[in-house]
């Protein structure tokens, strides 16, 4: 049985790795998914038993000028995967954003709500998302947000580093959702992997969503963060006004994560537990 996976550097990949090592990783140096008819040439040449898109344009701002690019990582190279995954009906697990809605309210978004993303990022990942339901492949799309590790870029590790030359920091308070542990994100990808290849009738295809859990500010993940690693730093809450950038961010990034749990029995993972691990494999302690 072969497990077929897109991204081998990225944060969700890297931690895949630890759990499936016996699948086949494609780099991008292997499948570009600036190529996306190269991805659905590899999964054809590995007629795997399943497909897990890890890989993405994820670059926020910079898609914001440069979307053509966005489009072909996040939309058409998808849908491709997609149509090989149907032609060899097998199923795909693709990773989707949180950034697919408007951010408006301060309710939990359910995967059924209606989307409106805001910037170019949500656009081209949406567009991955239409392909792959048309696609007629047996699929997941899991929508998360908020994603740290020990690896990669990620705001733990940007938070850590300004620590290290400052004892204060201005951190955004109006921005709201659940950080999620890429550990976590790649153990609920390995057991949906598993389910869809069972379930051969494809009554558990659609849409989900997946984010750590309680959901939190900018501001207080940040003090959460320092709190931690016992670092001596004043958060100061700022509202997203006095922190402009190329690309709107979604006030509101709460997911609604019940149908994962009640159709995958995969839980919110309880994500200062998982910091705490994050900061032990940085081997930072207090």
């Amino acid at each position: 049985m072969t497990m077929l996976i897109f991204g081998a550097t990225g944060q969700v990949a890297t931690e895949l790795k630890g759990l499936l090592p016996d699948a086949v990783f494609l780099s991008r140096e292997l499948a570009d998914l600036a190529d996306p008819s190269a991805c659905a040439t590899a999964i054809h040449a590995h007629r795997p038993a399943v497909v897990i898109n890890a890989a993405a344009y994820t670059a926020v701002d910079k898609a914001e000028e440069d979307e053509a690019t966005a489009l072909l990582v996040n939309g058409t190279a998808p849908t491709m995967m997609a149509r090989a995954c149907a032609d060899l009906a097998i199923p795909l697990v693709h990773i989707s954003t949180d950034y697919v809605f408007d951010g408006a309210g301060d309710t939990a978004f359910a995967p059924d709500h209606p989307t409106a993303p805001l910037g170019a990022y949500g656009r081209t990942k949406l567009a991955g998302e239409e392909g792959i339901r048309a696609s007629g492949a047996r699929h997941v799309i899991l929508r998360t947000s908020w994603v740290f590790s020990a690896h990669g870029n990620n705001f733990v590790k940007t938070m850590l580093r300004l620590s290290q030359t400052r004892d204060a920091l201005n951190v955004v308070a109006d921005q709201v959702g659940g950080p999620t542990p890429a550990r976590a994100i790649a153990a609920a990808c390995a057991s949906i992997a598993a389910q869809l290849m069972a379930d051969t009738e494809g009554r558990k295809s659609g849409t989900y969503h997946f984010s750590g859990a309680p959901d939190v500010s900018w501001a207080d993940f940040a003090h959460e963060i320092f709190a931690q690693a016992g670092r001596d730093v004043t958060v100061t809450d700022i509202p997203t006004s006095a922190y402009p950038t190329p690309a709107a961010r979604p006030s509101n990034s709460r997911l609604d994560c019940h149908t994962l749990e009640t159709v995958f029995n995969i839980k919110r993972p309880d994500w200062p537990t998982d910091l705490a691990g994050v900061l032990r494999d940085l081997e930072i302690t207090q």
